[in-house]
C-alpha cells in the first residue's frame, strides 16, 4: 500500500443532495420543502422550542427544585463514627484516610447521633452544640 494509492471504502462517501434540479430528480420543484408556509421559505424558521405562539413547554413546567453546589463540600458525621475511629486526634485529614468521607470535601461537623465514651480531640472540625456536649462529657475537647 502506498499513500497515493489509499482511497475511502466503498459506500463511504455519498453524495450530498442536490436539491431542486428538476423533476426527475425527485427533488425538483419545492425541493422536498412541501408547499407555502414558514418552514419552505427562505430564512423562514423560528428558534428551538418554538411551538407557533402557543405556551411553549419549558414555559408550561414549573420552575421547582434547588440543590447549592456548595453541599457537595460539606459533610456531616456522627458520634459513633467517631467512636469506630482509632485516632485520639481528629481532623479532616485523618476522617479523608478512614474513609469517612470523600477527598472532596473541605468542611465537617460532627453531629450528637450515637454514644462517645472514649476521648477524642477534634482539631478544625465543627460540632453542633449536643455533639460538643458529647465530646467533652467523655474527656475529649473541641478545638
Amino acid at each position: 500500500m502506498e499513500l497515493n494509492t489509499i482511497k475511502p471504502a466503498d459506500g463511504a462517501k455519498k453524495a450530498k443532495r442536490r436539491v431542486g434540479r428538476g423533476i426527475g430528480s425527485g427533488l425538483g420543484k419545492t425541493a422536498g420543502r412541501g408547499h407555502k408556509g414558514q418552514k419552505s421559505r427562505a430564512g423562514g424558521f423560528h428558534k428551538v422550542g418554538f411551538e407557533g405562539g402557543q405556551m411553549p413547554l419549558q414555559r408550561r413546567l414549573p420552575k421547582r427544585g434547588f440543590k447549592s453546589a456548595l453541599l457537595k463540600f460539606n459533610a456531616e458525621i456522627n458520634l459513633t463514627d467517631l467512636q469506630r475511629l482509632g485516632a485520639d486526634e481528629v481532623d479532616l485529614a485523618v476522617l479523608k484516610a478512614a474513609g469517612l468521607v470523600s477527598d472532596l470535601i473541605k468542611n465537617v461537623k460532627v453531629i450528637k447521633s450515637g454514644e462517645l465514651t472514649r476521648k477524642v480531640v477534634l482539631k478544625g472540625i465543627g460540632a453542633t452544640a449536643g455533639a460538643k456536649a458529647a465530646v467533652e462529657a467523655a474527656g475529649g475537647q473541641v478545638a
